[in-house]
């Protein structure tokens, strides 16, 4: 699960990964790994044959690959923090520093006199302290935090407050069940979240429900697995639950067809197909561009009139969020609509130099926008109106560029370049700013019969949206073409806060940042019919 979640580019800290019922198994997967490797370097360092120079071979090795790994997670982490946070390789180090630990009080007695002098309370209170410091510090807070565990360790002696305490009957078997505990904590935090929320009524019952949960697992499951021979001996038990596991894996898969769009099995059911290909739920079938976008056969990205006027939809897919927008504008003023968008690159694209590595992965997307550009300049004449909607970072987080700023400034000066050859031919041309962008999936916001409120972080204040788009928008009007209208949909979907969710608790966005056809018919559409009335362009 850690290379799962590494692949997925996944900020452990984000909403949408505390709704992953999954999530916290990322450790599990790291331990395994070191575990794997661990014996090996046991083995063969002679400490595990009890070899003259074993102990001193082992702490040779293991420091080096502790070093080489710290090095590696402080040098990966400001540049790739999911790398630097899943892969084992740069964990290593917090693991093997215990083992550095024990070989040292082996063979040094002195250096375990001198911790245990410090203070246990001391120590524990500086670890909780240190809990409380920004995420800014987050690499050196980590490396703090394993150097004073290694010092509690070490300064945990009889006659200690401390030493008391960690020993009770009470703590120790808190500790006996960590485990058991550790890996029901989450489900039952995540799914508290999906359902009833988490508030300070529901805290105390939902502790308790993880610690019942923990104590029957390490009861029924963990202890009976480990200890007891159900049919003889240990290695029919085991092999009898490998059988048991089998079997559930091959009825998973043997059910995974049936079940489809019903109960989620790990691959595309028809949510992530819509987002994927960007086919809203809800979209007017009259204008559903499924073959224009998935063929790319830019004769069916029509919707024909006799209207001598064209309006042109382009952008990537915060272009293609506004295809209601386009019918209804087809339908109620017989307008000509040209639409085609992909996910991934800018319209237009950039200067070769500045290509946007994030759109280099789609070369399909890149060579369609190629097309479109060269449809535009060709076919648009006078009176024609060219919307463009682009999404333009509002932090650098999850985007695979070196700069995502560079890029934008560049994209926003493609579009200068090309209103200057548009602008000549009396077409005029409106760029639509970023919409919001929430931390949360819209689906832990709508009403359910077991949850009557939404979620809090199913709003934002307005003005913190503004905030976290502030660079993107200063680029904007820096760079724009004072020629070239701005429009604002923050302004027409936020009162003083923006919500997944209008008053009458309909969705406004389908995930993180694209409105559905619901908001654009009654929120995006109206609006920008005034906008454009106030322009005479229509």
């Amino acid at each position: 699960s850690n290379l799962y979640l590494l692949r997925q580019s996944t900020d452990y800290f984000a909403q949408s990964t505390e709704l992953n019922v999954f999530t916290h198994t990322w450790s599990l997967g790291v331990e395994e790994q070191f575990y794997i490797l661990f014996p090996f370097l046991i083995w063969f360092s002679g400490f595990g044959r009890q070899t003259k120079n074993g102990a001193r071979n082992l702490f040779l090795i293991v420091g080096a690959l502790t070093i080489t790994s710290l090095i590696g997670f402080l040098y990966l982490y400001p540049t790739n923090q999911s790398a630097a946070y899943f892969l084992m390789p740069t964990r290593f180090w917090e693991m093997a520093a215990g083992c550095l630990l024990f070989i040292t009080f082996q063979k040094r007695a002195y250096m375990e006199k001198f911790l245990e002098k410090v203070p246990p309370l001391l120590v524990l209170g500086l670890i909780v302290g240190i809990m409380y410091l920004p995420m800014s510090l987050a690499a050196t807070s980590t490396v703090t935090v394993v150097v004073l565990s290694l010092v509690l360790i070490a300064s945990l002696k009889k006659g200690t407050g401390s030493y008391t305490f960690f020993t009770n009957s009470r703590v120790v078997y808190i500790g006996l069940i960590s485990y058991s505990l550790y890996l029901w904590h989450w489900g039952v935090l995540s799914i508290s979240r999906w359902t009833i929320g988490i508030h300070w009524w529901s805290i105390p019952f939902q502790i308790a429900l993880m610690f019942g949960l923990a104590i029957a697992s390490y009861q029924k499951i963990e202890t009976p697995l480990r200890k007891a021979n159900w049919f003889g001996n240990r290695w029919k038990t085991l092999l009898a639950g490998s059988g048991v596991m089998v079997t559930l894996s091959g009825g998973l898969f043997a059910l995974e067809r049936p079940l489809k769009e019903k109960l989620f099995t790990g691959t595309e059911n028809s949510s992530s197909y819509a987002r994927n290909n960007f086919i809203l739920p809800n979209l007017s079938p009259e204008f559903s561009s499924k073959n224009c976008n998935n063929k790319f056969d830019l004769s069916k990205c029509h919707l024909k009139s006799d209207s001598k006027k064209t309006i042109f939809f382009l952008g990537n897919s915060h272009a293609n969020h506004y295809r209601e927008t386009a019918y209804l504008f087809h339908k109620n003023f017989d307008i000509r609509i040209f639409s085609i968008t992909t996910g991934w690159c800018n319209f237009p694209l950039q200067q070769n130099e500045f290509i946007s590595q994030y759109c280099k992965k789609k070369p399909a997307n890149f060579d369609i926008q190629k097309k479109v550009e060269t449809h535009l300049l060709k076919n648009a004449s006078d009176s024609d109106i060219v919307i463009i909607s682009n999404r333009y970072p509002t932090s650098s987080k999850g985007r695979s560029l070196p700069n995502p700023w560079l890029d934008s400034k560049h994209s926003i000066k493609q579009i200068n370049h090309l209103f200057e050859n548009l602008s000549q031919k009396g077409v005029s041309l409106i760029l639509i700013l970023p919409s919001p962008e929430f931390d949360i999936l819209p689906d832990i916001c709508s009403k359910e019969w077991f949850r009557q409120e939404p979620n809090a972080l199913c709003s934002i204040e307005k003005k913190e949206v503004i905030r976290k788009q502030q660079k993107a928008r200063a680029l904007v009007y820096k760079f724009l073409d004072p020629g070239i209208q701005i429009y604002d949909p923050v302004s027409y979907l936020c009162d003083e806060k923006c919500s997944v969710l209008d008053k009458k608790g309909k969705l406004l966005y389908w995930d993180d940042d694209h409105i559905t056809d619901y908001a654009n018919k009654y929120y995006i559409y109206p609006n920008l019919v005034l906008f454009l009335k106030n322009l005479k362009l229509i």
